[in-house]
């Protein structure tokens, strides 16, 4: 089947969704966040466009981009390109990290626009990796806040006034905007699970995961999650409750 054409935006705003092929990790560390920024910020400066947004997951990055002299596909061959080549490098690897088809929607309105920005800033609150959006270090959100660096946040404050824009964000919004499809718990008894958690954890009952500092738990919930086991196996295996879990 024919790949379908993507929809162009008369405003020339997209939101974006760059993902690791096969769901796979595209950060493993602190540095290649940064090396993805810093490339972001180099090809602003060739490809003329705009960074109204981004946020950088571990297994994907959500941009909004106003576009310049060069399209959207070129523009994600240059970053992708580039990121692809160093990080390949320092993991010894060949062949592709990202997906071959990126995912985009037009935002042709000063509504949705401001929609899209929040979704992408709040990903990692609704993910479970901070309480806050400000909190998360790598999305664009601080520089709305604070000082800008890479993104372009006067395109937006010229559309709402900044305390405005803080009060919307406060907001948990329920938008899905080129979501992600959950990826599907494993299904397992009980039993298979808890044996899981002893291999990845060293737990061999609740009491045990009780007995973990604070920081052993939130990095054994981790790699419980990684494993994709649910959030209600996870709870019956460590008496954690479902919060707790989903902020880990």
């Amino acid at each position: 089947m024919p790949r379908q054409a993507r929809k162009q935006a008369e405003t020339g705003i997209y939101h974006a969704m760059l993902r690791g092929v096969n769901q796979q990790q595209i950060f493993e560390e602190k540095e290649d966040a940064r090396k993805f920024l810093s490339i972001l910020n180099e090809c602003k400066a060739v490809s003329g466009y705009k960074l109204l947004a981004y946020c950088l997951m571990d297994n994907h990055v959500h941009l909004l981009i106003k576009v310049g002299q060069e399209p959207l596909g070129q523009i994600f061959k240059r970053v992708g390109g580039r990121y692809v080549y160093w990080y390949n490098a320092k993991y010894r690897r060949v062949g592709h990290l990202f997906q071959d088809r990126f995912k985009s929607e037009p935002v042709e309105d000063d509504e949705y626009l401001l929609t899209v920005i929040r979704y992408i800033h709040q990903n990692p609150v609704k993910a479970g990796l901070c309480a806050r959006a400000e909190d998360y270090p790598y999305s664009s959100w601080r520089e709305y806040l604070s000082e800008p660096r890479i993104a372009d946040v006067a395109f937006t404050e010229s559309i709402i006034p900044k305390q405005e824009l803080i009060d919307f964000h406060r907001q948990l919004g329920q938008e899905e905007c080129l979501d992600l499809p959950d990826q599907p718990a494993v299904r397992m008894t009980d039993g298979e699970a808890k044996i899981l958690m002893q291999q990845l954890t060293g737990c061999q009952s609740v009491a045990d995961f009780q007995r973990l500092t604070p920081a052993e738990r939130k990095n054994a919930v981790k790699k419980l999650k990684n494993a994709r086991l649910s959030i209600r196996q996870i709870s019956r295996l460590t008496g954690m409750n479902a919060m707790a879990i989903r902020r880990s």
